[in-house]
């Protein structure tokens, strides 16, 4: 049997996204390999290139130059800064590109609706980067609830822990701080758990009810001497958000030196680390920064039929794994990503028991989802396949827009309709 070429593949992007998705292609060449990639960044994209081995006149500054050759590779995996997504999600689908473009879609909207009615309309395949569908994890949940372990489902009960320094990094100093820019942290956090929430659920969303807001990360919470950077402050120390803290103690460990200390500096050295607190924006004081998202949301959805499902993100409690409890008529079941207890209300019975994969791709990021939504793109594009991808663009769409409606209710306080 004559064994498939490799999936072609350009890179928007050489962050943190964008190695996790092209190292793909570094573990799996017969499945995969990247023949272009565009990033401003010379330092960054040259040196994933010369990783990837891509030929020195497939390297642009730009997408825009990648765009403007004929067409390089079968698909485009768009990692770009979420703002930028509208632009080459569009313009590569009208190209005849496939596109692997990870979420949020865009920041907006009307953002949303526009890629996902460029793709539709390209014919192309769209996988948006929902790696928490891909999971062994939750293979068993929808297993469980596929042969009525639980009865008639009722209501879900799931919590986003996002914990205290991710969110700090991420939301307060980081990129996603600001809601002009990229978004509300309900879509930029928790579109991942929206759309989990809907898979797992199985109906349409119907409505969405909010509340939460900006309860910490503000100047009316800054502590009496602090300064403005923490390596000039009194009181860093007895601070939780304290960076040299964290950043420094990420020296060392090779997991937390790939994340988060390579977004902070890629100089992996105490020199390099203070150098960058001194200078960059994950030195400042997190009741200094120019942020504005939530940093603690309940969202409240009702489903076709009168499920509900509550939706928790919040900063204040350490990094853990999502937690969920699902309620039936016939049984209740509660997981954490790797365990789950499930309690028959028939039998009395409780059966706890550990969702462990084992494939080669488990240890990778997400539980293997990362890797499991590149693996499930790749066999769409290689058989001209679209249902190979778990969440069509239409289901992906669905969960941005109850993002957007829990804005919209929480700053109204009012329900939203989703489609509305």
């Amino acid at each position: 049997m004559t064994m498939a070429r490799p999936v072609t593949l350009a890179l928007l992007g050489t962050g943190s996204r964008g190695h996790t998705f092209s190292s793909f292609a570094q573990r799996y060449p017969d499945r995969a390999r990247v023949v272009a990639v565009a990033d401003p960044r010379t330092d960054r994209r040259d040196a994933l290139a010369d990783q990837l081995g891509v030929a020195a006149d497939k390297r642009f500054d730009d997408w825009r130059h990648l765009a403007a050759q004929s067409r390089l590779a079968d698909a485009v995996i768009v990692t770009t800064p979420d703002r930028e997504h509208v632009g080459p999600a569009c313009r590569f689908a009208e190209l005849g590109y496939h596109v692997l473009l990870e979420k949020p879609i865009a920041p907006t909207r009307a953002g949303c609706i526009e890629v996902i009615d460029a793709v539709e309309k390209a014919g192309v395949i769209l996988a948006v980067c929902h790696v928490m569908r891909y999971t062994t994890y939750t293979d068993q949940v929808k297993s469980i609830l596929a042969r009525g372990r639980l009865g008639q489902l009722v209501g879900v009960e799931h919590l986003e822990p996002v914990g205290w320094w991710h969110f700090a990094h991420s939301f307060v100093r980081g990129n996603w701080r600001s809601s002009e820019q990229a978004g509300p942290s309900i879509l930029t956090k928790c579109c991942h758990d929206l759309d989990w929430l809907r898979y797992i659920v199985g109906r349409p969303a119907v409505k969405v009810s909010s509340r939460g807001g900006l309860h910490h990360f503000t100047a009316a919470s800054r502590p009496v001497g602090a300064a403005d950077r923490c390596l000039d402050c009194a009181v860093e120390p007895d601070c939780p958000y304290s960076a040299p803290r964290l950043y420094l103690g990420c020296l060392g460990d090779p997991e937390r030196e790939r994340w988060p200390l390579s977004v902070v500096t890629t100089d992996l050295t105490e020199q390099g680390v203070r150098q960058a607190l001194r200078d960059g924006q994950y030195g400042r004081c997190v009741y200094a920064c120019d942020n504005d998202v939530a940093d603690h949301q309940v969202v409240t959805i009702e489903f076709e039929g009168g499920v509900t499902a509550t939706l928790t993100m919040s900063a204040f409690t350490p990094v853990d794994r999502r937690r969920t409890r699902i309620m039936g008529t016939r049984g209740f079941l509660e997981g954490d990503g790797k365990r789950l207890t499930l309690t028959d209300f028939v039998t009395r019975e409780v059966e706890s028991f550990d969702v462990v994969d084992t494939g080669a791709d488990a240890g990778d990021g997400h539980d293997g989802g990362d890797f499991g939504v590149m693996r499930a793109f790749l066999d769409a594009v290689s058989a001209g396949d679209r249902s190979l991808v778990r969440s069509g663009p239409r289901d992906s769409l669905e969960s941005h827009l109850m993002a957007f409606a829990a804005e919209r209710s929480r700053l109204t306080g009012l329900p939203v309709t989703v489609w509305d």
